[in-house]
């Protein structure tokens, strides 16, 4: 998924908060699919009615949205901590690279909670940690991934924590070791790690994240990670070197809008925009399953559903812990 930091300081203070957010346990037990059969049937199909409709009015909402699942799991759990708004701006939404996150895919999730409240007898009944579960899902089926069922029954957390985005999202400068470390803190493998950053694959990544890597890359000196250079040198062109903090490039040069293994492919040929992605196909240990996913589709389509099923799992709030907001961006 998309990193949006550099470094990887604040490895400790990621180790105690793992502690406390959990990687699942006991909260699997309440997740089932088709959570809201009886309570609230039409939830899931308004959920995707409602993300197609602005997926087509702005593609940002693909993207966007996954990393919106990502970074609320991995924050604090998948509460949809992420967003809540505090009048200050001092919540997660602006801190660090959340300060980055779409405000077309935030868009999008509010109207779907809307849209699900108004349904005949679901006020009050389907939580937005559950609606950003299914946008998730929605926007990789709808733009030409996986069709799948996904878990539900989170509830929404009470409180953000606006200190700890930075430490505990992967950076675009991560090795491979710093990548299966911080997946490792929260129950995923490294074939979780990989499956998970072929979401890349409609990702768009800002400037800023990787103007360094290509301005730095010498080919002489063996940069590591490598780095091809007609793609390096097209890279320059949509950020040079006085670029705007509006710029953005595609993950994904060569099929941008569609939710496919080119991602990996263009690992193999030196195309990975972010240190953090190219790195997989450059690590020895890490290469085989790149390679895997970029022969085989259906093998990185069943890698991904299984990876998006145990990150949905972390840290889901149960009791007390959590409740049902009545908007998204507020607590009630």
């Amino acid at each position: 998924m998309a990193r949006a930091a550099h470094g990887g300081g604040g490895m400790g203070l990621l180790v105690a908060f793992v502690a406390l957010v959990g990687v699942g346990g006991g909260a699997r037990a309440q997740l089932r699919q088709n959570y809201y059969g009886s309570t609230c049937p039409n939830a899931e199909s308004t959920v995707r009615s409602v993300i197609s409709q602005h997926l087509q009015q702005s593609f940002a909402v693909g993207p966007g949205t996954l990393r919106l699942f990502f970074h609320d799991c991995f924050v604090r759990g998948c509460d949809a901590s992420v967003m809540l708004m505090a009048p200050n701006g001092d919540d997660e939404s602006h801190s660090g690279a959340d300060a980055t996150l779409s405000p077309d895919a935030v868009e999008a999730i509010n109207k779907a909670k809307a849209a699900v409240e108004a349904l005949p007898g679901c006020a009050g009944k389907v939580s937005c940690a559950d609606i950003l579960a299914m946008a998730a899902r929605d926007v990789v089926s709808l733009t030409g991934g996986p069709s799948y069922s996904v878990e539900l029954g989170r509830l929404d957390g009470k409180t953000f924590n606006r200190a700890i985005v930075k430490h505990v999202l992967p950076g675009p400068g991560f090795n491979l070791d710093q990548l299966n470390s911080l997946f490792a803190s929260n129950g995923l493998t490294q074939t979780d790690m990989i499956a998970l950053s072929g979401a890349h694959t409609i990702g768009v990544t800002h400037c800023d994240k990787f103007v360094r890597r290509i301005y730095t890359f010498k080919q002489r000196l063996g940069y590591n990670p490598p780095m091809n250079l007609d793609f390096l040198r097209s890279m320059r062109r949509v950020c040079p070197i006085n670029y705007s903090p509006t710029a953005f490039a595609m993950l994904d040069v060569s099929t941008p809008r569609a939710f496919d293994n080119a991602y990996f492919n263009n690992l193999r040929y030196n195309k990975g925009l972010l240190a953090s992605d190219q790195i997989l196909f450059t690590d020895r240990r890490s290469r085989p399953t790149v390679n895997l996913f970029a022969a085989n589709s259906t093998a990185f389509f069943d890698a991904f559903v299984a990876a998006m099923a145990k990150l949905g799992r972390i840290g889901v709030k149960t009791g007390s812990d959590g409740e049902i907001r009545r908007v998204c961006t507020a607590v009630n």
